[in-house]
């Protein structure tokens, strides 16, 4: 009997959709745009957060060291900046490593580095430190220039990403809000349209939903066809959207993968495919039809299930 009745229910809220062709595609029409540009603000945000997450692995802060600080008192400060608080690795790069280093980067003119083998190599040690969290940079570098050795200054000179850290940090926090502000003009948009929609049905039915009041229906048997009614039009507009977005997207890849490789120098740095966040977009898209039908669902039934 219940199974029956469920049935009936669904079938019920599929019919109102189908009776109400307007005002469903107009509620489709307009919660398919706020979904569209709310997975836009979505995927730029998942994409800033994976860039941080590669500069944090790629960018890190380079201190290079005095001339006073030699042997075991290099290990000493490599721990000192190891123990900071935002650092997760700090690595030393010797005097011959820099010029190695530098030696490959003029791999075409060796000549230009002979000069400065052995006594005359003019790199200083250094140590190189990578970050957990790019928002402690500038405490991290503080820290590390405050340093001493022997009663003095172990820090000659610190070089960072600083500009690129802190702009991206403020990207990713402008993308969270304006994300947030998108997310919070959806639900109350497509509340609006979707209960608005269900009154027009609720509305022609008046008299038939008086009538089985009379005979003893409650109010959620009443009210169930118009929820599964919300919650299609929900469902439909998420699923619309992410085909919608999902073409978009991957058409446009490969323009903005070489847009962000001429941007960000120097970083083999490549957007998310869509794969990688189809199944969050999904789960936000179904949550948000379904609770946003429900909801409206609801708003508009109030009125006609008073007592």
């Amino acid at each position: 009997m219940r199974y029956n009745i469920i049935i009936y229910l669904v079938g019920e809220g599929i019919k109102n959709v189908l009776k109400n062709k307007k005002s469903t595609f107009a509620s489709l029409g307009i919660m398919i745009c706020t979904m569209f540009m709310f997975g836009l603000f979505f995927i730029i945000g998942e994409n800033i957060n994976h860039l941080m997450i590669k500069v944090q692995e790629e960018q890190g802060i380079q201190a290079y060291l005095k001339d006073i600080v030699k042997g075991d008192k290099i290990e000493e400060v490599r721990n000192e900046i190891a123990s900071f608080d935002g650092v997760s690795s700090a690595t030393i790069v010797t005097k011959q490593e820099a010029l190695d280093a530098m030696k490959n980067k003029l791999s075409k003119h060796p000549e230009l580095m002979e000069s400065y083998e052995g006594d005359n190599n003019i790199f200083p040690d250094s140590i190189l430190v990578r970050l957990d969290d790019l928002s402690k940079s500038a405490e991290v570098q503080s820290k590390i220039a405050n340093i001493e050795c022997d009663g003095e200054k172990a820090v000659d000179d610190i070089r960072s990403s600083d500009k690129v850290i802190n702009a991206l940090i403020k990207i990713a926090n402008v993308i969270r809000i304006a994300t947030g502000i998108i997310l919070v003009l959806l639900i109350a948009i497509s509340i609006f349209i979707i209960s608005n929609t269900i009154k027009l049905t609720v509305h022609s039915r008046r008299k038939e939903i008086s009538i089985m009041k009379y005979v003893g229906a409650t109010n959620s048997f009443i009210r169930w066809p118009f929820v599964v009614e919300g919650i299609i039009i929900g469902i439909l507009s998420g699923l619309v959207t992410l085909l919608l977005i999902s073409g978009v997207y991957q058409l446009t890849l490969p323009i903005l993968n070489k847009m962000f490789t001429s941007v960000v120098q120097g970083m083999n740095f490549l957007l998310l495919p869509f794969n990688d966040m189809i199944f969050m977009i999904f789960i936000v898209y179904m949550a948000l039809g379904v609770g946003i039908g429900v909801i409206g669902s609801l708003i508009s039934m109030k009125k006609y299930l008073e007592v």
